[in-house]
């Protein structure tokens, strides 16, 4: 038995990775603000700590702790909300990555993972944007996540496997239906069984990558298993670029009614379009997605619709 820290285990993506960790016969601790997440969700098993990674006094609860690795997902996680409180922001994503790296290298922890995301990547042609293009933030919450990557290259000198994960569009089962400011697949989602009615803010030719939360929880997984010492960033992406009015169409095609709908406004610091090349992350941890759009898709809204 191993023990993780799995930051944001009350959210989307750490309740999903924490939850795949304990099946495996794995102890897991986690720190959650329940800003945004829920109790409830955390998986049966993990120890909870309810307060800010960026609170030292809550970091230093881990001090006397043995732990195989530190998987740091929890965060302000919209580019849109960061406009609200960028130092919030930057507390919250960057202040509480750089106490984490610490803590594991008090405690001789050897391998740390990220989520950080494709917004880092800001504008970018139509084409597969790779790793090694130029990073150009649009939202104070993009600018958070390029420090803490920062964070993880200077911290692997020091002996600590650091993993940051570009995370593209994510959704599935469990997605939060409540926050319409983040959450691409969910906000259209929820407006559709809640009024019936989808408002999209921008244009209907915007894209996307979307990436299916099982084969998000495997890039994690794999990441764990990283033997060399380096840092390393990977997107998770599928390589395949799908319009907003696509996947509305396939939203709709999979519920029992058909929603009204509605392109106006827009969105601070919001990307036209963006998706990932996603050669790396297949050399690097032999990770592809498993899940098509089509499957996906079907089993979010099926959920969301028992669960409404």
């Amino acid at each position: 038995m191993a023990r993780y820290l799995v930051t944001g285990s009350a959210g989307f993506i750490g309740s999903a990775v924490a939850r795949r960790l304990i099946e495996s016969g794995n102890e897991v601790i986690t720190i959650d603000n329940l800003s945004t997440g829920h109790k409830e969700i955390i998986p049966k098993g993990v120890t909870f700590i309810h307060g800010n990674c960026q609170d030292i006094s809550v970091i230093e609860k881990l001090y006397t702790s043995r732990l195989e690795a530190i998987v740091h997902i929890a965060g302000q996680s919209s580019g849109e909300i960061s406009f609200d409180d960028p130092v919030y922001d930057l507390q919250t994503n960057a202040q509480s990555t750089l106490l984490l790296l610490k803590l594991a290298q008090k405690i001789g922890c050897k391998k740390f993972v990220y989520a950080s995301s494709m917004s880092v990547y800001g504008e970018q042609p139509d084409r597969p944007t790779a790793e090694d293009a130029i990073t150009l933030p649009k939202s104070f919450y993009a600018v958070g996540k390029i420090a803490s990557e920062n964070y993880l290259r200077i911290f692997s000198q020091f002996g600590i496997t650091t993993t940051s994960l570009r995370l593209f569009n994510v959704y599935g089962p469990g997605q939060n239906m409540e926050n319409l400011r983040q959450g691409m697949v969910s906000i259209f989602l929820a407006q559709a069984i809640n009024q019936k009615h989808i408002h999209v803010k921008g244009s209907k030719d915007r894209y996307r990558d979307l990436v299916y939360i099982e084969d998000v929880v495997d890039a994690f997984l794999r990441s764990l298993d990283r033997v060399d010492n380096e840092f390393n960033v990977l997107n998770v992406a599928t390589g395949i670029k799908t319009t907003v009015e696509k996947l509305i169409l396939k939203i709709c095609q999979y519920l029992p009614f058909k929603p009204t709908m509605e392109y106006s406004g827009s969105t601070p610091g919001d990307q036209f379009g963006i998706y990932g090349d996603s050669i790396k992350i297949l050399q690097v941890l032999g990770w592809k997605p498993r899940y098509s759009l089509d499957d996906g898709l079907r089993a979010m809204v099926e959920w969301a619709l028992q669960n409404k």
